[in-house]
């Protein structure tokens, strides 16, 4: 009896350890008295007494302080404009102490977010790893929400993987996940779930997307589940789902046009179609089509391309972003950003080419749809170049196919070639390429002749952990099969199993036969 009870002591002890906040002397009472109380009704209870829930004695015996009220050292953190004259708060004779320290730097991350050159001197600087240090003693009675931040911080600063303190805060993080709630947790797979997949704990964002699917019932409100589904609703089918269960209807129909519009283009990322598809998006083209106009410019071409991706794309939506009025303003632009819109314009000009056969107009003019020199100046991937090399073997002339084909749609194909009714390959200068901004041949194709487009898929083109390509290869693979191309699809995981050139070279083979194989089957 005096073994299980030590063992109860210990671990309530424990376990309200890691519940309560930094421990004013109060709250230190307060445990006491709770150990004490254990202590008496354990010894005067029946053991079957003793093996009730610890979590339900400390939930009937608050242990939290109350959160400390500001000081001034908190409001120097808030308004500092200068990293600098926040390191120096450490040694200025403040009473600093852990939630402090973690506020600091919190704040450091926020000002030094466009500064990522002054990020690496920050880490190595003295004051910053006290700062660090002294946050982690006292991890347990940090705050949630400052938890939280302090591991986002973490993540921007960009501390490297091994470090002690940014292991320590992940695995707070996993210990406090079940008291989280779930704005928490949201807040996490919103800021912290790109850094987890690509840098840091897999483990933390499995378990973060398990309580997120295990808890999908206390969402409140729709931007929420826009921020869910944007961020890490490819990561999960079965969290997607839940989030459609939690009807979308309902929520789209007190959620306001950015987040409708938020919700829209992560339901084009991901190419997801929700169950009441039809409800859906007559609610969208009622609240989003009559505000769309009245949009910031990116974003209403951002829209239209999204119902382009889920082909629910009107008319009236088409024309509204292919105006001249429109449209010119993104013509000349050399930003990311803006080259990003205008890709979009240029695949929204080939839905309504090549999917609305009733649209009669506007288009973008033949200038605009030249493709750029930037287009095929991209980072060359190794499965592209190991593609492009089997291409060559395969072709054995330059006659035979085009590689790196940039069509008027906005897509670059691997390869093209063109095939009479045996088979063979036919020269592509002699021939019509209506898919080309500036075709060289003139001739049309014989009777029974197929047009091939080889299109590679990499790793990051698909829904994480499935087969599944996100919305906007979907996209690309629909326009060249309504082109008129038979579409001869290289995945990554198929290729990555070839060892030998011969293989390599079989395998585009046979991938040719298929794709003219069905074909012929329609």
């Amino acid at each position: 009896m005096a073994v299980r009870l030590v063992k109860r002591c210990t671990c309530l002890l424990r376990e309200a350890a890691h519940l309560a906040p930094a421990m004013a002397p109060t709250g230190r009472l307060r445990l006491a008295r709770v150990a004490h109380k254990t202590l008496t009704s354990s010894a005067t209870s029946p053991s079957s007494h003793i093996s009730s829930s610890l979590t339900e004695l400390i939930e009937k015996e608050q242990v939290f302080t109350p959160y400390p009220e500001k000081q001034e050292v908190d409001q120097l953190i808030e308004k500092t404009t200068r990293p600098e004259e926040l390191l120096e708060l450490l040694g200025s004779g403040h009473n600093l102490h852990h939630n402090h320290a973690a506020l600091i730097v919190i704040r450091l991350s926020r000002l030094l977010s466009e500064k990522p050159e002054d990020k690496a001197s920050l880490i190595q600087d003295a004051r910053f790893q006290k700062l660090l240090h002294l946050a982690n003693s006292k991890i347990t009675s940090i705050w949630h929400g400052t938890l939280v931040k302090l591991l986002r911080s973490l993540y921007a600063l960009a501390l490297p993987r091994d470090s002690k303190v940014l292991r320590s805060v992940e695995q707070e993080v996993r210990w406090r996940m079940r008291r989280l709630s779930y704005k928490h947790l949201a807040f996490l797979a919103e800021s912290c779930a790109t850094s987890m997949q690509k840098q840091y704990s897999q483990e933390l964002l499995a378990e973060l997307l398990m309580h997120l699917e295990r808890r999908w019932t206390e969402i409140e409100d729709g931007r929420t589940v826009v921020a869910i589904m944007m961020k890490v609703g490819h990561l999960s089918e079965s969290l997607m789902n839940r989030l459609e269960d939690k009807h979308i209807l309902n929520r789209a129909q007190d959620t306001t046009v950015p987040h409708l519009c938020s919700m829209l283009l992560a339901f084009a990322r991901l190419n997801f179609h929700p169950e009441q598809e039809d409800e859906f998006f007559s609610l969208v083209h009622k609240n989003v089509g009559s505000a769309l106009t009245g949009l910031e410019p990116a974003l209403q071409v951002d829209l239209v391309w999204a119902l382009c991706v889920l082909q629910q794309a009107r008319e009236e939506e088409l024309r509204a972003v292919l105006r001249p009025e429109f449209h010119t303003q993104f013509l000349g632009g050399e930003s990311p950003k803006d080259q990003s819109t205008f890709q979009k314009l240029l695949h929204i000009n080939a839905t309504a080419q090549l999917e609305h056969p009733e649209y009669m107009g506007p288009f973008l003019p033949a200038s605009a749809v030249a493709p750029r020199p930037s287009v095929l100046d991209k980072k060359v991937t190794p499965l592209q170049k190991e593609l492009q090399e089997t291409l060559k073997g395969l072709l054995e002339s330059a006659n035979r196919g085009s590689l790196e084909v940039a069509t008027q749609y906005g897509w670059v194909l691997d390869a093209e070639v063109l095939l009479d009714a045996d088979g063979q390959f036919l020269p592509l200068i002699d021939f019509v390429a209506p898919h080309l901004a500036q075709p060289a041949g003139s001739q049309p194709l014989p009777p029974g002749a197929k047009r091939l487009a080889f299109l590679r898929w990499e790793f990051p083109n698909f829904n994480s952990r499935s087969k599944d390509l996100l919305g906007r290869f979907v996209l690309a693979r629909r326009h060249m099969l309504a082109a008129g191309f038979l579409v001869v699809d290289v995945p990554y995981y198929e290729w990555l199993e070839l060892k030998s050139e011969w293989q390599k070279i079989a395998y585009l083979k046979d991938k040719m036969r298929k794709a003219v194989a069905e074909d012929l089957a329609k």
